[in-house]
């Protein structure tokens, strides 16, 4: 398994990551599946389900394992605490990991995810954060790796 954001990729360094990791299926952990900016439009749902199918990747949303919008907001305000800028950020604020934590983590069937992994290929985590440390999928990660002794891979732009 192995996590990747959009945050310092372009839609070629994206997929040809994805490649080079062997993934065959990419699970969507975002809210809302958008991200602003013109640079980054290719991250955008539909524009990456398309690259990504042209690539030979499937694509599956699970919503479930996104933040909320009050988690989000709540992620938001300790960064504008700490001057950090959304983009900038380099790890969740505690409160936030906790809360998602018991709230969306906890409850979330991961031995099912799991089972329905594909054998023979990589499986991508997508979140919209450059570092993993400033992302929930973190939290899936660790959880993954405690559970089930899933091993992971961090990819990041050159």
């Amino acid at each position: 398994m192995v996590t990747i954001g959009v945050y310092g990729f372009t839609a070629d360094t994206f997929l040809e990551s994805l490649a080079d990791a062997g993934v065959g299926l990419l699970l969507d952990l975002r809210q809302r599946r958008g991200v602003r900016g013109p640079q980054y439009s290719w991250a955008n749902s539909t524009r990456l389900q398309h690259l990504l199918a042209d690539a030979g990747i499937h694509y599956r949303h699970v919503k479930e394992l996104a933040p909320t919008t009050e988690l989000r907001q709540l992620q938001y305000r300790a960064d504008d605490r700490h001057h950090v800028g959304r983009r900038n950020r380099v790890q969740l604020a505690p409160e936030y990991a906790s809360r998602y934590t018991h709230e969306i983590l906890d409850p979330f069937d991961l031995d099912a995810l799991v089972a329905q992994l594909p054998p023979t290929s990589t499986t991508a985590l997508l979140c919209v954060e450059r570092d993993p440390e400033a992302c929930h999928r973190s939290l899936v990660t660790a959880r993954l790796r405690s559970n089930h002794g899933l091993p992971i891979t961090n990819l990041r732009p050159a």
